[in-house]
């Protein structure tokens, strides 16, 4: 809609707030294209376009820079996710993750991808897309000690086991007073539980954190896997549930039986089955760790955008936690 023409520029200021993101304070946005612009220039890039805004809300920051031949991503997020540049430059030699063409600090420039974002994947795109995962993780499963390093969060057993106690002492009485009757097991029982997934013999290893295939973009099956702000180092299959939720249900049982299959020729011996079967409330309780931590990190004035996930995930505990029992 065109502008009214009685509007005048505010002269005012917001409230100040420490949580407050650099890209959302003024001049901040301008001061991580010059950023951008600065670092294409010593690559003897000239520009074409104006850079375009693509999103930014709490968790990111997001312009398509158009340059001559070509055009490159700029992606900013919180200093709680400034690991996910390192990460990328970690995993270059893999050829599976984005390009990276620069970074600093929590700022990184990335080589724009060919092909189109797959929410829509065909069945051979996401055994493709699975068994991209699982070799990847197979890769990193030796090198846990240098993710770490890099800053990933920890989700093996005992740092798990805490978070999630932490966040459900915290959104319990949010709960109904059924689902608080159905968590209060499983959180008492978490230790044995995961002591039971470790004996499956899957290794700890990377997990990507947001493994759906609309976080792939590529041709065919030349895939690249996006988004990495929410990985971390923990069993492998916490990524399988989300996977498997935003599949076509017809899909899923052969996505299910090929993910086993692929771990048993990684890991031979393990049994990816049950480990998958016990690992579903612990993988959508970690999500309520996850946005939980979103909250505890953000402005206040963002928290409307999170605030019923940290209780929407726990609901979602009780329910899978409901299904195990009647499948017993």
């Amino acid at each position: 809609h065109p502008a009214p023409n009685d509007i005048a520029p505010w002269a005012g200021r917001p409230p100040e707030d420490p949580l407050r993101l650099p890209y959302a304070r003024p001049g901040g946005p301008a001061a991580d294209i010059a950023w951008a612009r600065a670092r294409l220039a010593e690559r003897g890039v000239t520009l074409a376009d104006r850079p375009e805004q693509i999103r930014t809300w709490n968790l990111s920051s997001l312009w398509r820079i158009p340059y001559e031949g070509g055009a490159a991503w700029l992606k900013v997020v919180p200093a709680f996710f400034a690991y996910q540049a390192a990460l990328l430059a970690h995993l270059a030699d893999s050829q599976r993750v984005p390009r990276l063409m620069a970074r600093d600090g929590a700022r990184c420039l990335l080589a724009e991808l060919q092909g189109d974002d797959l929410y829509e994947a065909t069945l051979a795109q996401r055994i493709a897309m699975v068994d991209l995962l699982v070799a990847l993780q197979a890769e990193q499963a030796a090198r846990v000690d240098d993710l770490r390093v890099l800053g990933l969060p920890d989700w093996r057993a005992d740092r798990l086991i805490e978070a999630i106690r932490s966040v459900s002492d915290r959104t319990t009485p949010d709960l109904s007073a059924a689902d608080r009757a159905t968590v209060a097991p499983f959180l008492g029982g978490l230790p044995d539980r995961l002591a039971r997934i470790a004996d499956c013999g899957l290794p700890d290893t990377l997990v990507h954190g947001d493994f759906h295939s609309g976080n792939f973009r590529g041709e065919g099956d030349e895939l690249v896997l996006l988004d990495w702000g929410d990985s971390g180092v923990g069993n492998p299959l916490l990524d399988q549930p989300a996977f498997l939720d935003r599949a076509p249900a017809a899909q899923v049982p052969a996505l299910r039986k090929h993910w086993r299959d692929r771990w048993r020729a990684f890991a031979p011996g393990s049994d990816p089955a049950s480990a998958a079967q016990l690992i579903a409330p612990i993988a959508a309780a970690r999500q309520a760790v996850i946005y939980q931590s979103f909250l505890d990190r953000i402005e206040p004035s963002e928290h409307p955008y999170h605030r019923a996930d940290p209780v929407d995930w726990l609901r979602r505990v009780a329910a899978i936690l409901r299904r195990e029992d009647r499948s017993r």
